[in-house]
Parts: structure tokens; C-alpha cells; sequence
């Protein structure tokens, strides 16, 4: 028992030292960690230490939950508790949005660095398991493209498995991202958000929040969510919505997720957009080709060069970028050129946006994808999607970040890559014979073929270096016109087609 007394005597020092209580709050939260853990009664003693999370503190806790039989101890068990007990040293909703407002008033960054720093010692943010992730940058022709192999999301345990079967269905909240998380306890199948906090967002008369993302996949990575549960929809309100953020928070960026399924890439049902403080290798491309709209000369615009078909807008009148954005978006909904296979509509319509909006000093910056859904015989996962050729690297929908230049990698390839690495210092000639393996083999053929002397010294700057290559040539699959004479010709005429819209 005095050891977890020592716990909570730790625990509530941290909270102290990253603003999540204020001496005041101290024996409250200490009586609310007691309920919480079982424990009888508190015993303050002085802690002299500083920790970067709680994680180590948390992991003492929960072993204690889990022998004294309070929570099970699987992975599922272990995370909803943990919030739990995190719960008991946090600030009010109130009291975080109000603390934001006041730092806003100074220094919109000064608000978000606060708003960031608390949702990491929190706990909401889990930077502990996301430290845990494989990042490196791959040279390309269009700059250095980022690459994550994603490995802060737990593998479930099989009991968490067999309980989610279990559990009684609900619609509570409807999604991950509706309003209603802020402070629910979590269930099984669904995350516990009792440390979740929300800040209210006004954009352009419309009601919206600000959260931070639990995976962080970059630098403050947030997420606006709509204050309503309504489906993804680009139109002029996405534009408006875009712009008005930017003049929030300038230090940001901005984007949505294409509102179709396989370029969407995200939670269709529930609308929101993506932002946050990092300058993706998309941001540092150039224009290769300018372009005149004849009714819009304050707007400058170009061809990006980069993978995916791009086109970028640029002016200090946010009412003329977002008016044009929304001819260019009606336009393109409709635009057929059966020579590049861009059809607008079989079965169903095709043709959507993935927009990006920043800040450039003074002026408003829209990064206009043109993205396509169409499926064929061929390619029945999509046309304008990773082909077969890839998905033993990438097989999932391209999404807002990985049209940004970061690909999000399965954490299975950590396993995986070892094992290829070992067969190339080996010197293995083929490996499809390697059931864990097999289907990097023609990928496996290629790089041998390249690189037939590879040695201790360079074998994970060559595995690295070739999967940026792969995740380039997903991202080139993922163009509607493609990267050479015919698909530029393609892409030069849809624009003189609305040059004077």
C-alpha cells in the first residue's frame, strides 16, 4: 500500500508541474485517485523528479489495478484505466478553454502550445507509444518525402477481442469525432476520452472545435471536427471554413480529406479537416506552370510539381481564392477526358477535391488535388489508387497526409523488413519461398538487382531509400494526369477549359 501511496504522491506531483492542478486542487484530485484505485487514504510526501509523460507512473498503477483485480489487465482494460485515473488530475473543459482564450489574447501559438503540451500530459496523446514509431525522409525528385511505419497502436489481445463480440451495441457517441467524446468513459470497442478537451471554434458563423489527433503523425497534428455528426462534403463552405481557420491560427495549415469513398481516405460519416504546424515536402514544391483565370488577376496560379495532379492558388483576397476554388471544384465534378481515363461519373460520380490551404505572409494559399474514384476490372480497389504492384508496401487509401508527402506504413513492416534485410546480407537469391515474406518478392528481385552488394554498413539506408520509392510511386498512382508528356498535355487543357470561369 505505501508504494502506491508513493504513486500517487508522484502522480499528483506531475500534474502540478505540467499546470493540470493547481495546489488547490491537490487533495481533491489526491481523494479522487484514491476512489479510483481502492486505496484508503492519502499520505502526502514531498517528490523531487521530472518526467517527460506519466507513462511510468501509469504502467506502476495499472499493474497494481490488475493484481489486485480491478481492471483484467489486457491492453483494451489497461487503456480505458489508465485515462481513468488520468481523469482525476485534469482541468475542467471550462477551465482549459478559458486558460486557451486568455493565451490567445497574447499569441495564438502561445494558445496552441499550451492546448498541445496539456493534451500530451494528459496522456490523450500517447507519446510514449508514438516515440515508438519509425520515421526517416526519402530524396526525391520532388523533395524529401516523409515515411512512418506506424507502430503506436497496440495489437489487440485476444480476450479484448472476444469481449468487443460481446458487447452490447452503441450508438453513443455516433463516431469518433462527434462532440460527445469529451469525457466519456470508453467501452470496449470504443477509446476512453475522459481527458479529452475541446476548443470551441467560430468558422465563419459556423460552430466547430478544435482537438489534437491521439497519433500525432506529424507536429501538433489537429483535427477540427464539425459540431454536428453530417457526412464529408467539399463545397464552398469547406473553402470558407479553411480560410477562416488560417486567419485563426496563421501558424497552421489546413486541410480536408476528399468526400468520396477510396480518396477519402478518412472518417467519411463526420465532417472535419486536418491541420497542424508542420511544413510537408507538398509546401516546399514549386510551380512548374503558371496559369491566368481571366477573371481573377490578383490570383496567381500554377501546376505543382509534385506526383499527384496539383494545382495552387494563391492571393491576398480570400473572398476572390475561395470564389474561384469553388467554380474550379463545380467544374472538375463534371470534366471527362476519356484519352487519360478521367471519367466524371459511370455508376456513380467520380470526380472530388482534396484541398490544402496555408498561410504566406500575408497572403492565402489553396492546394487544389484533383482526385478521381473510379474502379475497373483492372484495378477494382481503384483506378487512381495503389496499384497490386505496391500493396506489399501500401495498400490503404490515400488520404489527406499521404497527399501531403508522409506515408503512413502498416507496423507490420517492421517484422517484415528485418527479414527481407536478412535474406539481402545473405545474399538469397528468392524469397518467395518465405511464407512472412513472399509477397515483397518481386519488390525483393528488384532491389538485389540495384544494390547486389549490400553490407551491414548500408542495408537500412538502402531499405529505407527503396521504400520511399515505393511510396512515390503510390502517390504517382494516385494522380489523375500522370507525370508525363500526354498526362501534362491532359492537365493543361482541363485548365485552359476553365481559364475563364
Amino acid at each position: 500500500m505505501c508504494d502506491m501511496q508513493h504513486e500517487i504522491c508522484r502522480l499528483l506531483h506531475f500534474a502540478r508541474q505540467k499546470g493540470l492542478i493547481a495546489p488547490e486542487d491537490e487533495v481533491y484530485a489526491a481523494n479522487r485517485l484514491l476512489d479510483v484505485l481502492g486505496v484508503e487514504e492519502y499520505v502526502p510526501e514531498q517528490v523531487d523528479e521530472t518526467l517527460e509523460t506519466a507513462t511510468p507512473i501509469l504502467e506502476r498503477m495499472l499493474d497494481y489495478a490488475a493484481g489486485k483485480g480491478l481492471i483484467e489487465g489486457t491492453t483494451d482494460e489497461r487503456d480505458l484505466f489508465d485515462t481513468r485515473i488520468m481523469d482525476c488530475v485534469m482541468p475542467r473543459p471550462s477551465e482549459v478553454v478559458r486558460q486557451f482564450r486568455a493565451l490567445y489574447a497574447t499569441s495564438p501559438r502561445e494558445a496552441t502550445d499550451y492546448y498541445y503540451d496539456l493534451s500530451i500530459a494528459s496522456n490523450y496523446i500517447r507519446k510514449a507509444r508514438i516515440d515508438k514509431n519509425i520515421a526517416w525522409q526519402a530524396a526525391t525528385e520532388y523533395g524529401a518525402l516523409d515515411v512512418t511505419i506506424n507502430l503506436s497502436k497496440p495489437e489487440k489481445d485476444p480476450r479484448d477481442i472476444a469481449k468487443a463480440k460481446l458487447a452490447r451495441s452503441s450508438a453513443y457517441p455516433k463516431c469518433l469525432l462527434c462532440r460527445e467524446n469529451e469525457g466519456y468513459a470508453g467501452r470496449v470497442n470504443h477509446p476512453a476520452r475522459e481527458t479529452h478537451r475541446l476548443i470551441p471554434l467560430d468558422l465563419a458563423g459556423r460552430s466547430w472545435f478544435l482537438q489534437y489527433s491521439p497519433y500525432t503523425y506529424y507536429n501538433e497534428h489537429c483535427i477540427v471536427l464539425n459540431n454536428e455528426h453530417v457526412p464529408m462534403a467539399i463545397s464552398r463552405e469547406t473553402f470558407e471554413n479553411l480560410a477562416a481557420f488560417l486567419e485563426i491560427f496563421p501558424h497552421y495549415f489546413a486541410g480536408s480529406n476528399a468526400d468520396l469513398p477510396i480518396v477519402g481516405g478518412s472518417i467519411l460519416s463526420h465532417d472535419h479537416y486536418q491541420g497542424g504546424r508542420y511544413t510537408f515536402a507538398m509546401e516546399r514544391a514549386a510551380v512548374e506552370q503558371e496559369y491566368r483565370f481571366a477573371n481573377y488577376p490578383n490570383i496567381r496560379a500554377g501546376r505543382v510539381k509534385w506526383p499527384m495532379s496539383t494545382l495552387r492558388l494563391t492571393s491576398s483576397d480570400k473572398g476572390a481564392l475561395i470564389d474561384l476554388a469553388t467554380k474550379i471544384l463545380a467544374a472538375w465534378r463534371t470534366y471527362s477526358d476519356a484519352s487519360v481515363e478521367i471519367l466524371a461519373e459511370t455508376d456513380a460520380p467520380h470526380n472530388t477535391i482534396t484541398p490544402i490551404a496555408r498561410r504566406r505572409g500575408k497572403d492565402f494559399e489553396f492546394d487544389l488535388v484533383f482526385r478521381n474514384n473510379r474502379t475497373t476490372e483492372e484495378h477494382p480497389l481503384g483506378l487512381f489508387h495503389p496499384h497490386a504492384d505496391v500493396h506489399h508496401i501500401k495498400k490503404e487509401n490515400i488520404g489527406l497526409i499521404e497527399v501531403l508527402g508522409l506515408a503512413i506504413l502498416p507496423a507490420r513492416l517492421k517484422s517484415e523488413m528485418e527479414q527481407v534485410r536478412t535474406e539481402l546480407l545473405k545474399g538469397t537469391e528468392d524469397i518467395s519461398g518465405i511464407a512472412d515474406i513472399e509477397k515483397h518478392a518481386d519488390w525483393y528481385r528488384s532491389v538485389r538487382a540495384s544494390h547486389p552488394a549490400v553490407t551491414e554498413a548500408d542495408a537500412d539506408e538502402i531499405l529505407r531509400d527503396e521504400i520511399g520509392a515505393v511510396f512515390l510511386r503510390v502517390l504517382t498512382h494516385a494522380g489523375v494526369f500522370k507525370r508525363d508528356a500526354a498526362g501534362m498535355a491532359a492537365f493543361d487543357r482541363w485548365i485552359d477549359r476553365i481559364k475563364d470561369v
